[in-house]
């Protein structure tokens, strides 16, 4: 058992104390007084048992008895009828190879703040590391995570960050691993999509009607382009067809070349809707399966699973066509400028006062599956390709009517065959 303080926010004379408990006794201990926000905020991870007292309330040596005495009684009902399953976080923290990691850190990092979070951290999201120099360079990232997510949570705004895998990657590194280079969105100087007089739903989520596939994990490759386009065109094809299908990213990789696009360095989803149109068709996952690298095309027209009949694209910044596409017609593709604090997104309706909006601007593709309002906030939701494990399970809002970030800048739509 853990008993481990998580997502407190205390004033200046409030005491906090973790304690790592479990079957053999006491393990560890930590002391902080004030502070903020303890950095342990990884909800999904652990489960906060918080115990905040006040110091006129205790004396020290009372605290400790008080919590010693809590986790072990914590401590014998896990091990005599305890009601926890499998899957509980208090039991994931204590898992096996965590205490042999935490030890490792200790050696390395020494017994500073957040060596033990960090231990975690690399647990939760089975993080290996070479050597005791990228040990350290990850772990100083890592500190700089906690403290942007701490200094950006204080300010109450529409979003939250939180810890992910990606909160030990340096800027440079993840945004060379994850986004592709700027691409010229020429094709929406100006747009075919036609507004209709269709009332728009208030709210929308294609979700709920089963034509969105599960989120996909584009690994360290910059094709999130090719992750828009076949989320677009899977939703399609099932609004089309009635059932579902996982279409090849790594064909559009592999294949779309010659229509501007770069496979892992970048390109648009217009562009490959392109390449499919006039390759006539798009094999499926099964038979063409992802690899994250750039490589020889092998399509096989006898694999195609879908083909497209034209694409149509949304004008430019016109956040009005987009919202009609989008609540009346089905899925589609958006791209957008991401910026350094994103990759730690967590919750909430992102917004930005640092992010461009011109079509070179823009260097991550995603699908807009919906739309609604969270405390008076207009937003966009947004299924994006770095796994279910990010942000909303894969999802995130962005903020609707300023188009945000060039939300609306390059987005198009297929129509399939």
């Amino acid at each position: 058992m853990s008993c481990i303080p998580m997502g407190y926010s205390g004033s200046e004379d409030d005491l906090q104390i973790v304690l790592n408990v479990d079957n053999n006794g006491v393990r560890m201990m930590e002391m902080d007084v004030g502070g903020g926000v303890h950095e342990d905020d990884d909800k999904k991870s652990f489960l906060p048992l918080k115990l905040t007292l006040k110091m006129a309330a205790f004396s020290m040596v009372s605290v400790i008895a008080v919590l010693i005495i809590a986790c072990t009684a914590g401590v014998r009902a896990t091990g005599t009828g305890s009601t926890f399953s499998d899957e509980n976080p208090i039991r994931q923290v204590v898992s096996d190879g965590l205490r042999e990691l935490e030890t490792s850190v200790l050696n390395v990092i020494g017994q500073t703040r957040h060596a033990l979070t960090f231990a975690r951290f690399a647990h939760r999201f089975g993080k290996r590391y070479e050597t005791a120099d990228e040990m350290k360079q990850r772990y100083s990232t890592f500190v700089e995570s906690l403290e942007m997510i701490r200094s950006h949570n204080k300010k109450g705004l529409s979003y939250t960050l939180g810890v992910n895998e990606f909160a030990d990657m340096t800027w440079e590194e993840f945004s060379k691993q994850k986004l592709g280079a700027a691409q010229h969105c020429s094709a929406t100087k100006k747009g075919n999509h036609k507004l209709t007089d269709a009332v728009l739903p208030l709210t929308q989520d294609w979700r709920k009607t089963g034509i969105v596939t599960p989120v996909k994990n584009q690994g360290s490759c910059g094709s999130c382009w090719t992750f828009s386009t076949t989320g677009a065109l899977e939703a399609a094809y099932a609004q089309a067809y009635g059932k579902s299908v996982s279409l090849s990213e790594q064909q559009l990789v592999d294949c779309a070349g010659d229509f501007n696009n770069y496979g892992c360095n970048g390109g648009l989803p217009s562009q490959a809707y392109e390449y499919i149109k006039y390759n006539g068709g798009l094999d499926s996952e099964e038979a063409y399966p992802y690899t994250g690298k750039d490589g020889v095309c092998k399509y096989s027209p006898e694999n195609s699973a879908v083909q497209v009949i034209d694409a149509v694209n949304i004008t430019m910044g016109a956040e009005d066509e987009l919202k009609h596409a989008v609540g009346v017609v089905r899925p589609v593709s958006v791209a957008f400028q991401v910026i350094a604090n994103f990759r730690l997104y967590s919750d909430g309706v992102y917004t930005s006062d640092n992010c461009g909006s011109d079509p070179m601007d823009v260097n991550h593709a995603v699908v807009a599956v919906g739309y609604g309002e969270e405390n008076g906030v207009p937003y966009w939701l947004i299924k994006n390709s770095w796994g279910a494990d990010w942000g909303l399970n894969g999802y995130f809002k962005m903020e609707m009517g300023k188009n945000m970030c060039g939300v609306a800048t390059c987005a198009s739509y297929p129509i399939v065959a």
